[in-house]
């Protein structure tokens, strides 16, 4: 069995108590020691609560030294931990709050009034505050507790995490996550990566994503690497900060933004041994200009909420633009026809299935569902199209339930579309990604309108509190009729064709 990731936590700070854990853009770090100590005290309170193993922590608060502790401690009291995107409206959150019922809820300072409503509403016992700053309540009822805690004990199937992604037909998933799936896929990450306690990551991702909380911080503690904390993408601290930092992992959004800049070159990214790029597809157009910029080949992966990473580029091996590269040790891989599930040759097109350690067991209380997605002899069914070449690289060709990747951030068009359908004067909706320059995609809506008066600005007014600000739409294009084919479906595919162009230049 694959160790746990809170046991490597505890190993790294009896052993290496003095090494760097995180170090913040002013300098200031935090060792893995004095982490351990600070989480064992959030863990005891947590524990004071009636936390049990097993019981949710919902949090909804900006990234922060605090935050981050917060995942850490849950595993601490083994809990399951439910990180929650901070863009998400109370509209959202009542809903995850509902679905999860959680039984502690950490969120921010300016949101406790609205949320001590909604865990009334839910039946929530408790509720923290933790503020951008890294203090609340949180903060100041663990000062006091106990800096020592010996770890519940879990089992490799035990539930460590609950990430909630989009439904394509509906209401939001609840992915549940084992402690198995989160350690074996940093083990294999670790080594893919060749990730030593010498490594110091430049982690501008937010930790609410698989991507910064479970890839880059798991990844880290697997090696007992530092972490370079910065709070968001902002380029002025990444260029700062990069002369320190031996890896970074970013989504292509921050590879774009970095090239567009004449500040970064190859001396900047001289004491960068790795750069990884993930959550979103990276053009070969961004690699192969980052190569001749810098010298360096983007390192891109391919992985989702319910798998974790699946495949990646070699480390010492080629590394080709617009591959996503090789199934991790431990992770098999196959391309399927999607209606009959027969097996395809190389190089034919067809849907994903993965099987693995890292594959989740499906979603919560949603069994109907859970079985949808494996196939019968238990292999998990993607949704992405794409093939294997001769060599074995995995190529992405598209994605069968036409999700759209907005810099790194998933949008599923059904949960749009049904709250556009909602808004009075709309007779009917299609969102679409379409290409754009700094996100790789934005969603647009195309809509027929009952009343001609419903102009563009009133449905994006009337979507603005009811969803998380990178769900919303970027533009909405109002016609008379949606093209539609012979079985009255609506043409996507035509519809993206049509407004390829809307961002450009």
């Amino acid at each position: 069995m694959t160790d746990m990731i809170i046991n490597r936590f505890r190993h790294l700070a009896d052993n290496r108590p003095d090494a760097p854990f995180l170090i913040h853009p002013d300098g200031a770090s935090l060792s893995y020691g004095e982490a351990w100590r600070r989480c064992a005290r959030m863990a005891n309170l947590f524990r004071s609560l009636g936390i049990c193993p097993g019981d949710r922590i919902a949090l909804q608060a900006e990234k922060s030294e605090a935050s981050l502790l917060a995942y850490l401690a849950a595993m601490q009291v083994g809990a399951v931990f439910l990180p929650l995107n901070t863009a998400y409206t109370l509209n959202e959150v009542d809903y995850f709050l509902g679905d999860a019922a959680p039984a502690l809820l950490i969120c921010r300072e300016s949101d406790d009034a609205a949320m001590a409503t909604l865990c009334s509403r839910h039946g929530i016992a408790h509720r923290l505050t933790l503020d951008a700053g890294g203090q609340g309540t949180l903060v100041l009822q663990s000062a006091d507790q106990d800096g020592e805690m010996e770890p519940a004990h879990r089992q490799a199937d035990d539930l460590a995490a609950i990430l909630y992604t989009s439904g394509t037909t509906g209401r939001s998933k609840g992915a549940m996550l084992t402690q198995d799936n989160l350690a074996s896929n940093a083990e294999a990450l670790a080594e893919c990566w060749r990730f030593t306690a010498h490594d110091r990551l430049l982690h501008a991702l937010p930790i609410y994503h698989t991507h910064g909380l479970f890839v880059a911080t798991n990844v880290c503690l697997w090696a007992g690497a530092a972490m370079i904390f910065v709070p968001q993408f902002h380029l002025d601290t990444l260029l700062r900060l990069m002369p320190d930092a031996t890896t970074m992992m970013g989504v292509p959004t921050f590879y774009s933004r970095l090239l567009a800049d004449p500040r970064f070159d190859e001396q900047l990214a001289g004491s960068v041994r790795l750069f990884i790029s993930g959550s979103a597809p990276l053009s070969p157009e961004t690699h192969r200009a980052f190569a001749r910029r810098t010298g360096k080949l983007i390192l891109e992966r391919y992985g989702m909420t319910e798998t974790s990473i699946i495949t990646t580029n070699p480390h010492d091996g080629e590394r080709k633009p617009g591959s996503v590269g090789l199934p991790l040790p431990g992770v098999s891989l196959r391309i399927a026809d999607p209606e009959t599930a027969r097996v395809l040759s190389h190089g034919e097109v067809g849907v994903i299935e993965v099987r693995g350690p890292n594959v989740f067991p499906g979603y919560w209380q949603m069994p109907e569902k859970t079985a949808e997605e494996f196939r019968a002899d238990g292999w998990f069914i993607t949704g992405d199209l794409g093939h294997v070449d001769t060599d074995g690289y995995v190529h992405i060709s598209g994605r069968a339930k036409d999700l759209i990747i907005s810099g790194g951030l998933n949008i599923y068009p059904a949960e749009v579309e049904a709250l556009i359908d909602a808004v009075p004067g709309v007779a009917e909706s299609a969102v679409i990604g379409v290409p754009h320059a700094d996100l790789g995609e934005a969603a647009v809506a195309v809509i027929r309108v009952s009343d001609s008066a419903l102009q563009e600005d009133a449905v994006l007014a009337a979507l603005a509190p009811l969803l998380a600000r990178f769900k919303q739409p970027r533009r909405v294009c109002i016609i008379d009729e949606l093209p539609r084919n012979s079985m009255g479906k609506v043409q996507k595919k035509a519809l993206r064709e049509r407004y390829a162009k809307l961002f450009a230049g």
